[in-house]
């Protein structure tokens, strides 16, 4: 199996359907169900097209595909998004409810090839409004019988790459070193916390301003939006939106490592190749931020206790190791040797699969 080889994706089916009455667009991607039903969150956002919506919806569920091979889960990859005709705080409760209601009649009628959970702008409250639907629901909250949020879990996976990212950069303990945090929501200020124990210092952006407060107030040093890109530090954590980090800015990104919870942050291909060019090592994100799916997938349908959770997001470092081992035998980027041990992983699935199927 060569490299390339690993980062042929194919979809398999793309949902869509138009709501006159509240303007809003559903998409539902199921980008592959090899190894299980696919499974992504539900991400709701103000789009600039419709075109963009499916665009994001058709990498969010590529991703999926790679976290939950690369992760040994049996599950597929998939995503939903929402494209909402304004901001998500402009919208007021009844047409929101509407928009959920839809969108579980939508997953509904998949028939259980696809389930969902928490994302960007959906939270266990909106998974419960699902679930008086559907079935097909991941991370209700606990009072409904769910695994709760998953952002804690996230945290800790996205911090274990950080470490195993840094030692392998050759950077030691993350004890003493510059960590710039972009977004400070569930998982973002999760792993500050984390850093902040572990030694680190950290720098952190952020647009709301409770947030900033918080992170003042925790010590941590504050800077501007858009001194993100251009501030010195150690190790990079996107954990706000992806697409951060595109040809021009792996050219200039003044650090040594990237480790972040936001998915896709590579824009494209070629900043990869510029990134590791630079010596500039990448925790592919899929790797990365795995926690949430073993969160949600190990509580609620493997049957999973918070310790066993705990011990296999943990293991995200030693996942994140053998990619950087296979990245540098093969001389390829991070990214592409992340693909590779997704692609071997589900082809070992399949085969003992098989191997244990009935005839």
């Amino acid at each position: 199996m060569t490299v390339n080889d690993a980062l042929l994706w194919d979809g398999e089916l793309t949902v869509t359907r138009h709501d006159r009455e509240t303007g809003a667009s559903f998409v539902i991607r199921l980008d592959s169900t090899r190894l299980g039903p696919a499974a992504g969150g539900t991400r709701a956002a103000h789009y600039p097209s419709f075109a963009d919506a499916l665009a994001d919806a058709g990498k969010l569920a590529g991703a999926m595909t790679l976290k939950m091979a690369v992760s040994n889960l049996p599950m597929g990859g998939g995503k939903s998004v929402i494209a909402l005709p304004a901001r998500r705080s402009d919208i007021d409760p009844p047409t929101w409810n509407r928009i959920l209601t839809l969108h579980a009649e939508n997953i509904d009628k998949l028939r259980g090839n696809y389930w969902t959970g928490p994302d960007v702008n959906t939270n266990s409250a909106d998974m419960d409004v699902l679930n008086e639907t559907t079935d097909y629901v991941f991370g209700r909250s606990l009072e409904r019988g769910g695994a709760g949020s998953s952002a804690h879990n996230t945290a800790l996976g996205v911090f274990e790459a950080m470490r195993a990212t840094a030692r392998h950069r050759g950077l030691g303990a993350l004890d003493g070193l510059t960590v710039l945090i972009q977004g400070l929501g569930a998982v973002g200020g999760g792993l500050a916390t984390l850093a902040s124990a572990a030694g680190a210092r950290l720098l952190v952006a952020d647009t709301d301003s409770d947030r900033l407060a918080w992170a003042r107030a925790s010590g941590h040093t504050v800077i501007g939006a858009d001194e993100v890109l251009s501030t010195a530090c150690d190790v990079f954590a996107p954990c706000a939106m992806g697409g951060i980090i595109d040809s021009v800015t792996a050219a200039m990104l003044p650090t040594s490592a990237v480790v972040g919870a936001a998915n896709n942050i590579l824009a494209d291909d070629t900043a990869g190749a510029i990134l590791r060019e630079r010596g500039i090592l990448y925790a592919p994100d899929f790797v990365a931020n795995a926690g949430g799916a073993f969160h949600l997938v190990g509580h609620e349908v493997l049957g999973w206790n918070e310790d066993t959770v705990r011990e296999h997001t943990r293991r995200i470092g030693d996942t994140l190791t053998e990619v950087f081992t296979i990245s540098d035998a093969e001389n390829t980027t991070t990214d592409a040797a992340a693909r590779l041990l997704a692609r071997r992983r589900v082809e070992t699935s399949v085969r003992a699969g098989a191997a244990t199927a009935p005839r």
